[in-house]
């Protein structure tokens, strides 16, 4: 890559410098530039500045007060998930009282199939994406099987048509509109994992809802990256974790959806524990739950303090940039990666299988190599050039310039290391 181009990626940095500075940015191991270019946010986020204080803030309360931070700690511990409720559910487009953080993303899909997967008759199959993450096709899978069905045959993996990387909306919808009848639940990823494919959320929805069966989705890739509407676009329920985009930490704390129309329904099942009865009757030590008609009656247990704070921490800030920013500033961002990549693949074994159109995808670009190894072209990247990337066996490597705190330079950076890695082909 030219000289010139870097200059020109300095030159946009400067116009428009981002959210780098709130974020830790790890040091290079390998290159010539002292901080990594970090195009791995969509497996693990930064960690926010704030979070290393806001934390040992809540520590320093448990030492202080002991059992009655529950009460007396400058951000209560009894109520300390409260704080998080508005702001996750401004974040996904959903009412506070439909959004809730809890568990892991993957329990939290166990909880909501407890509710919502109930097989009948003919209506038993579970509709995902053959590309699917694979935690949800074991979910899926156990799901079928718990309810005495073969999971072989229950679950359905949408498949590209031949030659193609990525589901077409209508094909998952000519699905639905053919086989609706036999479909018990549809459960997709928001974004793709793999080819970061943003799928057409509420067409999908609104056909599977047509169709009679329930739909969910996770949204692991999606929340944080793109704009959500799960309440307007009537989606039965959701999860997303919050270590990816959302920079909560490894193994971070999730959240759930579950549409309003839902709540109140007592011929929904559902597991429960202490947190899942009514806040103003818990401390009553009823034997039987009265659970409250919002999404708060799917939780079960009491809220971990110290894995909430860094959750509430980055809520704060997408509060503070806005979704709206944060998205232009995404577009901007995998677009110019975009075309420097399409300079580097011209000549070499390298395709990029995520859609060209920017309304199909959110802050990610998988590139396909020809050749080799994924993991080997990513720990080269590393260790050559400074340039951490996301690989995914056997032949996909994933470059996320996250809005937050990529940069242009970054980008740069990407399409420089790939140049000088891959060996051009002669033509």
């Amino acid at each position: 890559m030219s000289n010139d181009t870097e200059a020109e990626a300095l030159r946009l940095d400067a116009a428009e410098p981002g959210h780098r500075h709130l974020f830790h940015v790890p040091p290079a191991d390998g290159g010539r530039y002292p901080e990594a270019a970090y195009l791995a946010g969509n497996s693990l986020g930064l960690q926010p500045r704030a979070t290393r204080d806001e934390l040992l803030a809540d520590l320093d309360a448990w030492s202080r007060l002991g059992v009655e931070g529950h009460l007396a700690a400058e951000r209560p511990w009894l109520p300390y998930h409260e704080l998080l409720t508005a702001p996750a559910a401004r974040l996904v487009g959903a009412l506070p009282t439909e959004t809730v953080v809890m568990n892991s993303l993957t329990v939290n899909l166990h909880l909501l199939m407890v509710s919502f997967y109930r097989p009948a008759g003919e209506r038993t199959r579970i509709v995902i994406e053959d590309s699917a993450f694979p935690s949800d096709s074991y979910a899926v899978r156990s799901q079928a099987r718990f309810h005495g069905l073969d999971p072989d045959t229950t679950v359905v993996r949408l498949t590209p048509r031949p030659g193609e990387d990525t589901l077409r909306t209508e094909d998952v919808t000519g699905y639905l509109a053919a086989e609706g009848h036999t479909v018990a639940l549809v459960l997709l990823g928001g974004v793709n994992y793999l080819t970061g494919e943003l799928m057409d959320i509420p067409a999908i929805t609104a056909a599977a809802r047509a169709a009679g069966a329930v739909v969910g989705w996770d949204l692991a890739h999606a929340a944080g990256n793109v704009p959500l509407s799960l309440h307007d676009w009537d989606v039965d329920f959701a999860a997303w974790c919050s270590y990816k985009y959302l920079n909560s930490g490894p193994g971070a704390l999730a959240g759930v959806f579950v549409h309003e129309r839902h709540h109140g329904d007592a011929t929904l099942p559902r597991f429960e524990g202490w947190w899942s009865t009514a806040a103003a009757t818990r401390f009553q030590m009823a034997p039987v739950s009265r659970p409250p008609a919002t999404v708060e009656a799917w939780q079960i247990s009491n809220p971990p303090i110290f894995a909430m704070g860094p959750v509430r921490t980055s809520l704060e800030l997408f509060d503070s940039v806005g979704m709206p920013a944060l998205r232009a500033r995404s577009l901007r961002l995998t677009g110019y990666l975009e075309r420097l990549l399409d300079e580097v693949t011209a000549d070499r074994p390298l395709r990029v299988i995520t859609p060209r159109e920017p309304r199909r995808r959110g802050c990610q670009l998988s590139v396909r190599i020809g050749a080799g190894s994924a993991n080997e072209l990513t720990r080269r990247l590393r260790h050559e050039h400074g340039v951490i990337a996301d690989a995914r066996e056997p032949d996909v490597v994933r470059f996320a310039p996250v809005p937050l705190y990529s940069t242009y330079h970054d980008c740069w950076r990407v399409a420089e290391a790939l140049a000088a890695t891959v060996p051009g082909v002669a033509r």
